[in-house]
């Protein structure tokens, strides 16, 4: 992935062709940075695995093995100047989408193996447990969410489904494909766009670990961040306020609302969030008594 996201950034360089309102490298540059993030990161967490290592190494190979498999149809289609999603216009583009869906089946469900042995090994520390469980199935969650994508739309819908129509599925809603777009990410500025909750969820695979580093990092500087009972429920008020991110994004994009252009009920929901969040926090930082931390001296490991 490292290399082939070197390869698709001197594409777009050298290669001016467009598809569907996008340069034509620019899904295999998403995708292999997107695919790199997150095989590194489950080969960190499975090098932390105590249990089923060696189920583990099989669920991490088939991860490795179906994301290859996804690039190299993504890639050929680019160099086939064709697109690689929801495209049915020709047999044989079909079957190359078909083809990804089962490989992104099976990742999905090498993932969840993976996290299944998250929550079975024990790890050196409460918080650090739990940040990489909850990333893990929130991950998950927002992998399934691609499902969404590969629905036809009413128009689709209208004009006969598969049978008819030459693509099935989209990633926008309320918009045609290839509006006016975000830079970098490459989201509608017009309408939904279920790429955001997809790439949303996932990312937490990253995010709440990460979260819970800088925790550990700023411990040292502040007394309370050194109590692992704090660490612990500031990293469930930070999955727990993701989730509900993850929900709103989903809602809004369901919607055919832009992400930069939120409407009343979508301000209020996140201010909402934004209140539960801080109040969590504000919670979760009470100092914790010298005895309830004294019972906890040996639990630092949990299953």
């Amino acid at each position: 992935m490292a290399v082939l996201a070197v390869v698709s950034a001197v594409g777009m360089a050298v290669d001016e062709r467009v598809l569907v309102g996008s340069p034509i490298w620019f899904k295999p540059l998403k995708f292999s940075i997107s695919l790199l993030m997150y095989a590194m990161t489950l080969a960190w967490m499975l090098s932390l695995a105590t249990r089923g290592r060696r189920v583990g190494w099989w669920a991490g190979t088939v991860v490795a093995l179906t994301g290859a498999i996804e690039m190299v149809i993504i890639v050929g289609q680019v160099v086939r100047g064709r697109r690689s999603h929801f495209n049915y216009e020709t047999a044989f583009d079909g079957l190359l989408f078909n083809v990804m869906a089962v490989t992104i089946v099976t990742l999905w469900i090498s993932s969840l193996v993976i996290s299944v042995l998250l929550f079975r090994s024990r790890q050196a520390g409460r918080a650090a447990a739990w940040a990489m469980r909850l990333g893990a199935v929130i991950a998950l969650i927002g992998a399934a969410l691609g499902n969404l994508m590969s629905q036809p739309t009413p128009e689709q819908q209208a004009a006969g489904g598969r049978g008819v129509s030459d693509v099935v599925g989209a990633h926008s809603v309320g918009v045609p494909e290839g509006g006016p777009s975000m830079p970098l990410t490459g989201w509608s500025t017009t309408g939904g766009d279920l790429r955001i909750p997809h790439f949303v969820g996932m990312h937490a695979l990253q995010l709440i670990p990460l979260f819970l580093l800088v925790l550990i990092a700023l411990a040292p500087r502040l007394a309370r961040l050194r109590d692992e009972r704090v660490r612990l429920r500031l990293v469930l008020v930070a999955s727990g306020s993701y989730a509900a991110v993850l929900a709103l994004v989903t809602w809004q994009a369901l919607r055919g609302q832009a992400l930069i252009h939120p409407d009343g009920a979508t301000l209020t929901a996140a201010a909402l969030i934004l209140a539960g969040a801080l109040a969590g926090t504000l919670v979760s930082l009470r100092t914790t008594p010298a005895s309830a931390r004294a019972n906890d001296t040996d639990k630092e490991l949990v299953a």
